[in-house]
């Protein structure tokens, strides 16, 4: 049996030079069609790759391919040349017509294949997406690892796809809803995605002990967090590390402290083992504390990036948030003490919001100093405490997901006569942004508490190199080669940085060559980049120093390949 796994494009995307696609097809009037053809939008969901990952434990033909930013004709060819018995698509929210329109050319081009459609956006609406979207045979609701494979068995049997808990399907009367599959009790009975992928992202729980009125991870996991156990997540990170050669993970459960425990024996775990790799993770202040916080930079963590939301306690409120600005602002003064980066992710537009609760949340910011921030402005979707709220009072319905071409159902449920001026200051602030940077003192104080931490070292060579000292900076990248730090193209990107700062273009030359033969971090790519672009222009003659970056975000360092993240080779 043939099975054809697909991650797909929010709409039609143009190919480079040709004209965009008209709206109904293309993107919304009203967005960049550059804007979600990149970043976080174009990972594959993780739950696609673990539906992969049990199909392929037991032997079955499948293929894995993201085309969530390929151009649409290349979509055409390539499902051309895919001839499989099931064809299973991943939809959330932003690429629901993507989905409709990529599962209609599907049964176009393979009449006879089967389609399934799972993720968090069907989830919440399956028979209405049935309804609208008549090329798709079947609905995984909710986690979908037993389910697909009960789909699979009924295809391999020539049995019919009905009745299957956690399925909603089309009949000749109309449509079908089976009853809820019950939730996978115990996780680690799950081959994890890593064994079959290169993947940069790990999960290591399902769900989230609170409950947010905008969130809806209870739709997909359940009322009660599960967890891998501390074994299995540091099985995964050794695969990922010995076995498949990757030295930066980012770990993206709702929660990654939520079990305290758990989290401090992975932290001893990676030690004991001798796993060598950087890491970041999502949680929140009120599951952090400062000895965790100490063990987590032991291990490897150079990052967390915290759901805040805001700092007015009435929109917290409002929106179930639970937590102590107090507990907050320690938490974010205690990873400093280790030299952790933080990052806040804030919304604007919650019900409740006016001028002065945003600002609030600003005055807030400038006071804990996180290193960086990013806000997003309110966005519906179906299958959320929020959204029922909003359909309780008429303002929408889960029609509008199928008749309106908007990206994300964005809202402002604040008050109107200030959403004008929020608005202006949020498009000022858009993306990630930086607020605040370690410096000399702030590494050196960390390193006192950890003087043998070769991550360290190179956190403070870039503090120099910020500062203009590259002889203090190569001091520390010394030491931290000497300590063993594992990620030569980045030591010697810095390598670069240093020879830059000396005006020795051609040792830099030399160092950035060297790096990209090693390792392409996205860094060394832009800083080659930067190089060029300085030599072609006038800068070298008018004496306008190279500046090249450091390269200490996550950003800068990850390579994605299939099916992760798409391949850039096929975009054209």
């Amino acid at each position: 049996m043939r099975i054809v796994l697909l991650y797909a494009p929010p709409w039609k995307i143009a190919r480079n030079g040709d004209p965009v696609y008209p709206s109904e097809e293309g993107p919304p009037d009203n967005v960049d069609p550059a804007a979600v053809t990149e970043g976080d939008f174009i990972q594959a969901p993780y739950g696609l790759l673990s539906l992969a990952a049990q199909a392929l434990r037991i032997g079955l033909n499948v293929q894995t391919v993201n085309v969530s930013n390929f151009p649409w004709p290349n979509i055409e060819n390539l499902i051309r040349h895919l001839n499989a018995d099931l064809f299973g698509l991943s939809c959330i929210t932003e690429n629901r017509r993507g989905v409709a329109m990529l599962a209609q050319l599907i049964r176009n081009i393979h009449p006879g294949s089967h389609i399934v459609v799972g993720g968090p956006h069907v989830t919440a609406l399956p028979i209405e997406t049935l309804r609208h979207v008549p090329a798709i045979d079947t609905v995984v609701v909710g986690e979908g690892e037993e389910t697909f494979l009960d789909i699979v068995r009924c295809l391999q049997e020539y049995r019919p796809i009905q009745e299957i808990p956690g399925t909603a399907w089309r009949t000749s009367n109309g449509f079908q809803l089976s009853p809820p599959r019950e939730q996978i009790g115990n996780l680690d009975t799950l081959v994890p995605p890593i064994d079959y992928f290169d993947l940069h992202t790990i999960l290591t729980s399902r769900g989230c002990p609170m409950h947010c009125t905008f969130c809806g991870s209870r739709l997909m996991w359940g009322k009660r967090v599960r967890f891998h156990s501390a074994e299995y997540v540091l099985d995964m990170l050794e695969t990922a590390v010995n076995r498949r050669g990757l030295r930066i993970l980012s770990i993206k459960d709702d929660t990654f402290t939520a079990d305290r425990a758990r989290a401090l024996a992975i932290c001893e775990g990676i030690r004991k083992r001798h796993l060598e790799f950087i890491w970041s993770c999502d949680t929140r202040a009120d599951y952090l504390d400062d000895e965790l916080l100490s063990e987590m930079r032991r291990s490897g963590c150079t990052r967390i990036s915290m759901g805040v939301e805001s700092a007015s306690t009435a929109i917290l409120r409002n929106i179930n948030k639970r937590l102590s600005l107090e507990r907050l602002f320690d938490v974010t003064q205690a990873a400093k003490k280790y030299g952790i980066q933080t990052r806040y992710y804030m919304m604007a537009g919650n019900r409740g919001e006016t001028l002065e609760t945003f600002h609030q949340s600003l005055d807030f910011i400038g006071r804990a100093k996180p290193n960086q921030f990013v806000f997003s402005q309110l966005h519906l979707y179906p299958g959320t405490e929020e959204f029922d709220i909003f359909m309780r009072h008429g303002l929408v319905s889960p029609e509008i997901f199928f008749t309106r071409n908007f990206f994300c159902l964005t809202c402002f449920a604040g008050n109107k006569d200030d959403e004008k001026s929020i608005r202006k200051s949020l498009s000022a602030i858009s993306g990630v942004q930086d607020c605040w940077e370690y410096g000399v003192s702030d590494y050196q104080t960390a390193l006192s508490r950890m003087p043998e931490m070769h991550s360290l070292h190179m956190d403070l060579c870039r503090a120099y190199l910020r500062e203009g000292n590259p002889n203090a900076a190569e001091q520390h990248l010394r030491r931290a080669v000497e300590l063993g730090f594992f990620l030569p193209g980045l030591v010697l990107n810095l390598y670069a940085c240093i020879a830059a700062t000396r005006t020795d273009i051609e040792r830099c030359r030399f160092y950035l060559d060297e790096a990209l033969a090693i390792h392409p971090h996205q860094v060394i790519i832009e800083n080659l980049e930067r190089l060029e672009s300085w030599l072609d222009s006038s800068n070298m003659q008018n004496g306008t120093p190279l500046k090249l970056a450091p390269g200490d975000g996550f950003e800068s360092t990850f390579i994605c390949r299939q099916p992760e993240c798409p391949d850039a080779s096929n975009m054209d």
